[in-house]
C-alpha cells in the first residue's frame, strides 16, 4: 500500500499495515486527555490531619480517663463539707461577764454568707474567679490564658500565673495541702468539680471568705477587716472591701503598714476589674481609687488585767477535758469563777509581801543595764534607752530610766513614756528624783551577805545606770525624815527573787474567786498556785487534829508536851523539837495547835494512828497518798496552795467535800451547754411559772457537821491568840486558819477562812532555798493574807461562824478534859444563835 502525500502525491516508502483498535480502546482515544487536580495533595494532608486527630482524641479520652481514674483515687470526702464547720476562737469570761482571754490557733471571726456584704463577695471573686457564678468547678478559658501567658514568660524567672477558681482554691484549702505539682492541681480540679455538683455557689463562696488566710493572723473576711481596719464588714468601704481581696495571693506582699505603695497598686487593680464586671460604675472605681489606704492595727478587746495564771490554768483544764483542737478551734463560750477585783487585792497583796521580804533580805542587785556615754549622756541616753526592750515582769506603773545626775541624798532620772491614748505618736521624755530617804533599803550585797544601808545614794548609783522606777508623787516617811510630796518624785523598784502564790475560793461552792501563781505571768507561766509541789509544814496539823476529832478526843483534852524519840534501828534515833526549843508540860489540845507544838502533834499521830490522819488528807484531798511517817504528820509531804485551800474550805462548809473549780460552764458554738461545775442542782431552774427553784448540794459529806465546826473553832483561838494573830490584826471579823513553817525555812504558809471565803498563801523560793532566821509563816505568809482579805472583803458584813443545826458553842472548860466537844441541842430547831455574842468568850479566857 502507497502512502499519499497531502498533495495527492505518492510516498515511496511503504507503511505497514495496524490491526484496528477495540471499541473500548477507541472510545478512551476519542476523549480529550484529563488534567491532573492541583488539590490533591492538600486534600491528602486533610485526611491525614483528621485522622491523626481523631486518634489523638480517642488517645486523649482514653488517656484523660486513664489520668481521671488514677487520681481519683484515695481523694478526700469532699462531703464533708456539707457539714463543716470552720476554726473559730473561743472566748474565756470572768465571773462578771468581762472577757477573760480568747483562745485560738487561727484567728477567725465565722459570717454567714447572708451576712457578708455583696460589695465584698464581689470584690473577692472579680480578683480571683470572674466566672465564678457560670463556672463548673473549673475555668477551661482562665487555663488557656494562663499557659498561654505562661508561655510567654519562659526564661524570664517570674512567678507563673495561676488559673484556681475560688472552688479549687476551697478544694485545696480544706482538702488537700500546699504542695506545688501537677499532681495536686489534677487532684484539686477534680474535687472542685464534685464540690461544685454537691454544693450550692452560696455555699461554696461561704467557705471560701471564712477559711482563707488574709494575713495578719487573721483567716476569714471578719478577722481581716479587724486585723487591717479595726471595722466590722458592715463598716467596710469599697476601697477597704477591694484591699482585702487582693491579699489571697501574697499577704505579706501586699502588707499596708510595710508595703503601701504595692497594697494601693493592687488595690486599683481590683476596682478596676469590678468595673469591667459591672459590679460598680466607672466613677464608683475612680473615687475609691483616690480614696487614700489608711490601715488602723487591731485593737484586742480589753481583757482582765492581771489574770494570765488564773487564765492559763482554764486553759490547760479545757485541753484535758475537751482536747487541744475542741479548745482552740471550736468556738467554745466559758464562763469562769473570777472574780476581778479580788484578783487584783491578790496580786497586789502577794506583791507587796514578796517586795517587802525583798527588801528585808534581798539588798541591791543593781542596775538592769548601762549607758556608756561620758559627758554626752544627756543628749545621747534618749535613743539609747528607747533601743532597751521592757523587762519582763515589770509591772505597768514601772518605767525604765537612765539615771543622768547622782547627789549624795538625790539622783535625776529620765524615761520615755507613752502618752494615755496616743499610740500613734512617739514615746516622750519625763524626769523625776529619786531620793535617799526611799532606798535606804537598797542595801549592796558582798559575798551573798547584805551590806550597811547606803548613806549616800552615789553608793547605790552611777551616772549611766538604767533602772526600774515608779513614778510616786506622795509624801514618804514621817516626821522629822519625811519627804515632802513632790510630782517628780519616783521609787526605785527591782523584780524580787523570792515567790509566792495565792488562792481564795468560796466554801459554800469550791468556786476559785482569785488565783496568783507568782510575782507576774509574762516573767515565769509556772503557775506556783496549782503546780508547785511544796511542803505545808504546820499548816497540815489540823488534818492530824481532825483525825482526833473524829475519833472522840475532846479538843479540851490535855497532852504531854515532852521530849519525844523515835527509834529508828540501824537509821538511829528520830528527835523532834517544837519551834521554840521549849517544853510546855500538860496542855489542851486547842492551846497545842495554837502554840503549833510539834511534839504534842506527833504524841497525837501517834495516837489516833497514822493510817487515820493519812484518811483525812486524801478524804479532804489535799494529798492523794501520804506516807505513813510521823514526819509526815509535821507537814513533810507535797501538796499545791489550791489543794490546801480546797481541804480547809471542807472545815467552813459544814463537813462537805469541797473541789475547787475555775469554770462554770462550756457551751459549744451553738450555745449548747456541754459542760458545767459539779455539786449543786437546781430543780424548777428552768423559768417554770409554776416550780419554785429548789438548790440540791450533792456533794459528799466528807465528816460530821459538828466535827468540821469544832475544828474551825480550834482554828479561830490559833489565829486569835496563837501564831497567826498577823492574820486577823485591824481585820475586824472572825478568822479562822493556821500557819506553817518547814525545815530550814524553806516554805512558808497561811490558811484562812472567813464563813464565806478561803485564802491559801505560800511564800519561798523555786529552787528550795532559805528564806532566811525567822522568817516563818506568821511572819510572811500572814500579812499578806490579812491585806488581801481587808481588800476582798470592805464593804461585806463580818459574818461569825454558825454551828450545826441544834447545836450551841460553850466552848471548852479547861476544868472537863472529857467535856463534850460542843453541848447540844439546847439552841434552836434551826441552829440559829446570836452573831452578838462571841462563842469562844465562854470558858476560854486566858488562853494563850
Amino acid at each position: 500500500m502507497t502512502e499519499l502525500r497531502a498533495d495527492g502525491a505518492r510516498l515511496a516508502t511503504p507503511v505497514t499495515q495496524k490491526p484496528a483498535p477495540s471499541r473500548r480502546k477507541q472510545r478512551k482515544e476519542d476523549k480529550p486527555p484529563r488534567k491532573k487536580r492541583r488539590g490533591g495533595l492538600f486534600l491528602g494532608l486533610l485526611r491525614l490531619m483528621f485522622t491523626l486527630a481523631l486518634l489523638g482524641t480517642v488517645g486523649a479520652g482514653v488517656g484523660g480517663w486513664l489520668v481521671w481514674q488514677h487520681y481519683s483515687k484515695d481523694l478526700p470526702d469532699f462531703e464533708v463539707l456539707r457539714e463543716y464547720q470552720p476554726a473559730m476562737m473561743s472566748r474565756v469570761y470572768a465571773g462578771d461577764s468581762r472577757l477573760l482571754a480568747e483562745l485560738a490557733t487561727e484567728r477567725r471571726i465565722f459570717v454567714p454568707i447572708d451576712a457578708i456584704p455583696p460589695i465584698v463577695q464581689q470584690a473577692f471573686i472579680s480578683a480571683e474567679d470572674q466566672n465564678f457564678w457560670t463556672h463548673r468547678g473549673v475555668d477551661p478559658m482562665a487555663v488557656l490564658r494562663a499557659i498561654y501567658m505562661n508561655l510567654q514568660q519562659i526564661g524570664q524567672g517570674r512567678r507563673p500565673v495561676g488559673a484556681s477558681t475560688i472552688t479549687q482554691q476551697v478544694a485545696k484549702n480544706m482538702l488537700l495541702t500546699n504542695e506545688t505539682s501537677i499532681a495536686r492541681k489534677i487532684r484539686e480540679a477534680i474535687l472542685a468539680l464534685r464540690i461544685e455538683e454537691a454544693l450550692p455557689k452560696q455555699r461554696i463562696l461561704e467557705l471560701y471568705l471564712n477559711e482563707i488566710f488574709l494575713g495578719a493572723r487573721s483567716y476569714g473576711v471578719a478577722a481581716a477587716a479587724q486585723a487591717y481596719f479595726n471595722k466590722s464588714l458592715d463598716d467596710l468601704t469599697l476601697a477597704e472591701a477591694a484591699f482585702l481581696a487582693i491579699l489571697p495571693k501574697a499577704p505579706s506582699n501586699y502588707d499596708p503598714f510595710q508595703n503601701p505603695d504595692a497594697a494601693v497598686a493592687r488595690r486599683n487593680w481590683v476596682l478596676d476589674r469590678m468595673a469591667i464586671d459591672r459590679a460598680i460604675t466607672r466613677e464608683q472605681a475612680e473615687a475609691a481609687k483616690a480614696e487614700p489606704l489608711r490601715p488602723a492595727a487591731f485593737r484586742r478587746p480589753d481583757t482582765v488585767p492581771d489574770a494570765g495564771y488564773f487564765a492559763e490554768e482554764v486553759r490547760r483544764q479545757l485541753i484535758a477535758q475537751f482536747g487541744e483542737a475542741r479548745t482552740t478551734q471550736g468556738g467554745l463560750l466559758v464562763r469562769t469563777t473570777l472574780n476581778p477585783a479580788m484578783q487584783a487585792a491578790a496580786d497586789r497583796a502577794l506583791r507587796a509581801g514578796l517586795i517587802g521580804y525583798d527588801r528585808r533580805k534581798g539588798g541591791w542587785r543593781g542596775p538592769v543595764a548601762r549607758i556608756e556615754a561620758g559627758a554626752g549622756l544627756r543628749t545621747e541616753w534618749l535613743p539609747r534607752l528607747a533601743a532597751m526592750e521592757r523587762v519582763p515582769g515589770m509591772l505597768a506603773d514601772w518605767q525604765l530610766a537612765v539615771v543622768l545626775e547622782v547627789s549624795n541624798t538625790e539622783a535625776k532620772v529620765s524615761w520615755l513614756e507613752m502618752p494615755p491614748g496616743r499610740s500613734n505618736v512617739a514615746p516622750q521624755p519625763h524626769a523625776g528624783t529619786l531620793y535617799l530617804a526611799d532606798s535606804a533599803w537598797a542595801r549592796p550585797r558582798v559575798n551573798n551577805r547584805l551590806g550597811a544601808a547606803p548613806r549616800a545614794l552615789g553608793d547605790v548609783l552611777r551616772a549611766g545606770d538604767v533602772v526600774m522606777v515608779e513614778p510616786a508623787p506622795v509624801a514618804a516617811g514621817s516626821g522629822r525624815n519625811a519627804t515632802p510630796a513632790r510630782p517628780d518624785r519616783v521609787l526605785l523598784r527591782q523584780i524580787p527573787q523570792v515567790r509566792g502564790a495565792l488562792v481564795a475560793l468560796d466554801p459554800a461552792t469550791g468556786r476559785v474567786q482569785a488565783l496568783s501563781g507568782g510575782w507576774s505571768f509574762e516573767e515565769s507561766q509556772f503557775n506556783r498556785a496549782t503546780q508547785a509541789q511544796r511542803q505545808p509544814g504546820s499548816s497540815f496539823k489540823p488534818f492530824v487534829y481532825m483525825a482526833a476529832v473524829e475519833s472522840g478526843i475532846s479538843p479540851a483534852e490535855s497532852m504531854l508536851d515532852a521530849p519525844f524519840v523515835l527509834d529508828l534501828g540501824a537509821g538511829g534515833r528520830w528527835r523532834p523539837s517544837n519551834y521554840s526549843q521549849n517544853f510546855n508540860g500538860m496542855l489542851p489540845l486547842y492551846s497545842a495547835l495554837a502554840k503549833s507544838l510539834n511534839l504534842i502533834t506527833i504524841r497525837l499521830a501517834d495516837r489516833v494512828g497514822l493510817t487515820a490522819v493519812a484518811d483525812v488528807a486524801h478524804r479532804f484531798g489535799v494529798v492523794d497518798n501520804m506516807p505513813l511517817l510521823f514526819p509526815a504528820a509535821l507537814g513533810a509531804v507535797e501538796t499545791t496552795p489550791i489543794r490546801m485551800a480546797g481541804g480547809y474550805a471542807v472545815f467552813a462548809n459544814g463537813g462537805r467535800q469541797v473541789t475547787p473549780t475555775l469554770i462554770d460552764s462550756v457551751q459549744d458554738r451553738d450555745g449548747q451547754v456541754v459542760w458545767r461545775a459539779p455539786g449543786r442542782s437546781c430543780q424548777g431552774c428552768d423559768g417554770s411559772p409554776t416550780q419554785f427553784p429548789v438548790l440540791t448540794d450533792e456533794r459528799q459529806q466528807i465528816t460530821s457537821p459538828l466535827d468540821a465546826y469544832t475544828m474551825t473553832m480550834m482554828l479561830q483561838i490559833a489565829t486569835m491568840n496563837g501564831t497567826g494573830t498577823r492574820a486577823a490584826a485591824g481585820l475586824g471579823r472572825v478568822i479562822a486558819g493556821k500557819t506553817g513553817t518547814t525545815n530550814d525555812y524553806l516554805d512558808a504558809w497561811y490558811v484562812g477562812y472567813t464563813p464565806d471565803l478561803v485564802v491559801a498563801v505560800w511564800v519561798g523560793f523555786d529552787t528550795p532555798t532559805p528564806l532566811g532566821s525567822d522568817e516563818a509563816g506568821g511572819v510572811l505568809a500572814a500579812p499578806i493574807f490579812r491585806d488581801f482579805m481587808a481588800a476582798a472583803m470592805a464593804g461585806k458584813p463580818a459574818l461569825p461562824f454558825r454551828p450545826p443545826a441544834g447545836v450551841v458553842w460553850n466552848g471548852w472548860p479547861a476544868s472537863r478534859p472529857d467535856a463534850p466537844r460542843a453541848s447540844g441541842a439546847i439552841g434552836a430547831d434551826d441552829g440559829t444563835v446570836d452573831p452578838s455574842v462571841n462563842p469562844l468568850d465562854t470558858g476560854l479566857g486566858g488562853i494563850y
